[in-house]
């Protein structure tokens, strides 16, 4: 009995080893979250949704679908879809922006 006991130790350890590794996940994009959040807020600011519907409206269901994911905690897809969103929102404020500044605007 001990000679079986002996022997399946090192598969119980491995088994457990196994089982703890596949538990860990990506850390949660908070970085990437917040920079995500920043970028939407500030062509917000300069009413990117009226003068860059198209990056503007990729930038929002990009954030959208990241938080959906971050609450499921699928994190490797949130972090992507957040960039995603901080790309698309920065595209849109600069346009917005140049657009603003050729038609006289003030900012």
């Amino acid at each position: 009995m001990k000679l079986i006991a002996h022997l399946l130790r090192p598969i119980w350890i491995a088994l457990f080893v196994a089982t703890a590794v596949g538990c860990v996940s990506a850390p949660p994009p908070i970085e990437e979250w917040t920079l995500a959040r920043t970028a939407l807020d500030a062509a917000r600011a300069v009413e990117s949704a009226k003068h860059s519907p198209g990056n503007w409206h990729q930038a929002e269901e990009s954030f959208r679908r990241a938080q959906i994911l971050f609450q499921d905690r699928e994190y490797a897809d949130a972090r992507e879809l957040f960039i995603k969103a901080r790309l698309a929102a920065e595209r849109a404020e600069n346009a917005a922006r140049l657009i603003r500044h050729k038609s006289g605007e003030v900012l």
